[in-house]
């Protein structure tokens, strides 16, 4: 059952969803969303998850592990949204969850009406789209709202004449 998406309803917004990791491929889905964003009067979410599996060691050094991988996440979310304050002038909510990938993000769009647009970036490589495409693109994975998989290869000035 798809739930009703509240972007559309008086004080609500519509919030366009890119997701912040490590691959080269992300700016370019965040430079989309946020021009996105700003072309239709929404909002921007940006979302960096933090993959469990990082953690597997003695208590100890565990919490120290999962306290770099916050800080390690923030600051990558930090430089984001600094690069989308310069470039489109406006604010990302910025969000970091702990679990599988996928999982968070299905979550995420479940708990906030608002978001209504998925932005992801295809990697350019040989090995394919890059890991987060691959992962959703599989069997038995879908999303409640459109999902939008912009090239790695665009230019700012391609973004802008589509967004």
């Amino acid at each position: 059952m798809v739930s009703k998406r509240l972007s559309r309803e008086a004080g609500h917004r519509r919030k366009f969803l890119a997701i912040v990791d490590d691959t080269p491929e992300c700016e370019r889905a965040v430079a989309y969303a946020s021009r996105r964003a700003v072309s239709t009067g929404g909002a921007l979410v940006l979302l960096f998850v933090i993959e469990p599996g990082d953690f597997q060691q003695w208590f100890g050094v565990e919490k120290i592990m999962r306290e770099e991988a916050n800080a390690t996440a923030s600051a990558a979310l930090d430089a984001a949204a600094s690069k989308v304050r310069e470039r489109s002038g406006i604010e990302a909510e910025l969000v970091i969850r702990e679990g599988d990938p996928s999982e968070e993000i299905h979550a995420l769009i479940e708990e906030d009406q608002d978001i209504a647009i998925l932005i992801l970036a295809a990697g350019s490589s040989k090995e394919g789209p890059g890991p987060l495409v691959s992962s959703i693109s599989g069997k038995g994975v879908s999303f409640q709202i459109p999902v939008t998989v912009v090239p790695a290869n665009l230019t700012d000035e391609d973004i802008d004449s589509l967004a």
